[in-house]
């Protein structure tokens, strides 16, 4: 038998919480009649229960709820199998939570698919964070391979780039030819004059000689660096490279790094990922550096040539080293910063001298660089470039008349001789000279080049006498040393010129010694009067200045360490300021002013005020028992006046 209990239609006066459940009572199992279903054939099971809205039904809720508020006389058994739960939802009681073995069966199957979906649940979620990790983990092993691969292959393309460099065909020898209008390949017939030293420098370019280093000294003009070009041109500047120097250490690491064709790593891809960029060091590091990649390709090239002869099994097979010439040298700074770049490439050109790997031509105008590589070197050799010899000259000269104007004929011997005599054999002198059209011309520009050098000597070294300031003390220091010096070359000038003229007057016989020592001396050209170093700074009483005279061009130290004028036209030049009206008078007076002015700083006055204006002290002159014996006055007498101090 089923009860319903139905709704009442009364209003319930309860405070009671708000109700909504349908409670079915059954006897026996009945299919319960929803009072409320969402569409037509909704499925409801036995014991299920469905809820109406409170929203919909406002007044039966509330009448509903006056039935809930008694004692339990809307139920059968006196208390209700259902009721509402904290969040205002439809629980089941205590009475209907008995054991249903359907019902447990239920619920484990419900546990077990929650615990088969939880699984499920981290394993995928496992699966996940293993997949994004092998992804991971792979896309940094492509990365790294990639970045490994092109590290490789960016070591190797440096390594080829200068490997490249010592093939044939070099910058500064295209630039010498396009210069000339020539190819390349005839630059060996842009010089005009063969000089003795040129044979050993063809063979020192082709790398016919191992084991050493070269220095190249001499004065501006002379040719140095045409000689060195034209060696290069006769092996086309195979294994050669030429770089200038500069006083900037920057400058000489970019020009070092276009020789060799070295990037200093500036265009490494990698160099974006770093933290310090490939350029925050120093630049004689950068040089070091790029020496560290020219070795190494210079020791690939030995074991090739090695392994090439053991092929060939030929002993006349020579093993070849690179060349590279560095040119003027001079014009590093003589500071710490340019005596540590000398020392670098030194100790590189030492440890390559002794390998045979690389030969390395140094080209300096001045004596410093000779002065500091001869304090180290063990492997150095120093070949002096000086002016032509007399009979060279005048066969250089006339050659260049001929190139310049081969349709004139050619000059006189006794106008290419007064030639000489005025700047004797220089080539950038006879250069200069041969381009002029007619003597006249000819004998004016050997004029304006004389001019030229002393009006460079007097603006450097000009005097200024009694009337100079005590402030242009430092500096007439220096122009009085160097003015010292003139006077004394030009005075030994004159005494060689009354040798000579004294063997000259001596009989055959007395004078056949002495002219065969003087014709050997004259075999060289001019014989320019000098002296040894030691003496040309006793003479100036200064030591410093001489290496600066010299890298002004106004005198010149050669490798055997003798000072004479830097060249012909120069002595020219001292001897017209020397014979000057007045000159050593002003030189008197230049040194005196400066002797007067270092006394005038060594001097101190002493002024006792006390004798002014007849003042005088009184000393007592006591005898041993302490008996007054005299007493001894000293006062200041006026003296004569000066007629300036009226």
């Amino acid at each position: 038998m089923s009860t319903i209990t139905h709704f009442s239609r009364a209003f319930s006066s309860s405070a009671q919480p708000a109700r909504q459940f349908l409670q079915i009572t059954a006897s026996k199992p009945t299919v319960a009649r929803p009072l409320y279903r969402p569409w037509p054939g909704f499925p409801i099971e036995t014991r299920s229960l469905l809820i109406r809205p409170s929203w919909k039904y406002p007044i039966t809720q509330r009448r509903f709820q006056s039935q809930l508020g008694g004692s339990g006389t809307g139920s059968v058994g006196g208390a209700s199998e259902y009721q509402i739960g904290p969040t205002n939802e439809l629980q089941p009681g205590p009475s209907t939570q008995h054991n249903n073995p359907k019902d447990k069966k239920d619920d484990s199957d419900k546990n077990e698919k929650q615990k088969k979906e939880n699984k499920e649940s981290w394993t995928g979620t496992l699966f996940k964070m293993f997949e994004a990790a092998a992804t991971t983990a792979a896309s940094i092993a492509i990365l790294g391979l990639a970045g490994y691969a092109y590290h490789k292959y960016y070591k190797a393309l440096v390594l080829s780039k200068i490997d490249g460099a010592f093939k044939v065909g070099d910058p500064v020898l295209v630039l010498a030819a396009a210069g000339h209008n020539v190819p390349p390949a005839d630059m060996e017939d842009i010089n005009w004059v063969l000089r003795d030293e040129q044979e050993h420098i063809n063979h020192i370019i082709a790398g016919e000689t191992r084991g050493q280093y070269y220095l190249l000294i001499g004065e501006k003009g002379t040719g140095k660096s045409s000689m060195l070009l034209d060696a290069m041109g006769k092996v086309e500047g195979k294994r050669c490279s030429m770089l200038e120097a500069h006083a900037d250490a920057e400058i000489f690491r970019s020009r070092l790094g276009k020789a060799i064709d070295f990037e200093y790593h500036e265009d490494y891809i990698g160099s974006l990922f770093s933290i310090r960029g490939p350029r925050e060091t120093s630049p004689i590091l950068d040089v070091e550096r790029a020496l560290n990649k020219l070795e190494k390709v210079a020791l690939r090239r030995m074991q090739t040539q090695i392994k090439e002869k053991q092929e060939t099994r030929d002993p006349d097979h020579v093993v070849k080293p690179l060349i590279l010439i560095i040119n003027s040298m001079h014009l590093l700074r003589d500071d710490d910063e340019g005596r540590d770049m000398l020392e670098l490439l030194q100790q590189r050109a030492e440890a390559w001298a002794a390998q045979g790997l690389i030969t390395i031509v140094f080209n300096s105008d001045d004596y410093w660089v000779f002065e500091r590589l001869k304090q180290y070197s063990s492997r150095m050799e120093v070949i002096s470039i000086g002016d032509l010899p007399k009979e060279k000259a005048l066969a250089a000269f006339k050659q260049h008349r001929s190139r310049y104007y081969p349709n004139e004929e050619r000059v006189a011997d006794s106008m290419a001789e007064r030639i000489y005599e005025l700047v004797g054999g220089r080539l950038s002198f006879l250069n200069k000279v041969a381009k002029c059209k007619d003597e006249t011309r000819m004998l004016a520009k050997c004029r304006e080049i004389i001019d030229m050098e002393k009006t460079w000597l007097q603006n450097q070294c000009g005097l200024l006498g009694m009337e100079m300031d005590d402030d242009v003390m430092n500096q007439q220091k220096y122009a009085s040393s160097a003015m010292v010096l003139v006077k004394a070359l030009v005075e030994k000038e004159k005494q060689d010129k009354e040798e000579r003229e004294a063997i000259e007057r001596q009989g055959p016989e007395e004078r056949k010694e002495e002219e065969k020592i003087w014709k050997e001396k004259s075999a060289n050209g001019h014989q320019l009067p000098e002296f040894p170093l030691h003496v040309a700074r006793k003479i100036m009483t200064r030591a410093e200045f001489i290496q600066q005279y010299d890298h002004m061009n106004i005198f010149t130290i050669d490798s055997k360490c003798m000072v004479r004028a830097d060249s012909v036209p120069m002595q020219n030049a001292f001897r017209e300021v020397a014979e000057e009206p007045g000159f050593n008078q002003l030189l008197e007076d230049t040194l005196q002013r400066i002797a007067d002015i270092e006394s005038l700083g060594r001097t101190r006055e002493i002024t006792i005020k006390d004798l002014w204006n007849g003042g005088k002290y009184n000393f007592a002159v006591k005898d041993r028992k302490g008996n007054l014996e005299k007493v001894v006055s000293w006062e200041v007498e006026e003296g004569a006046k000066d007629e300036d101090d009226d």
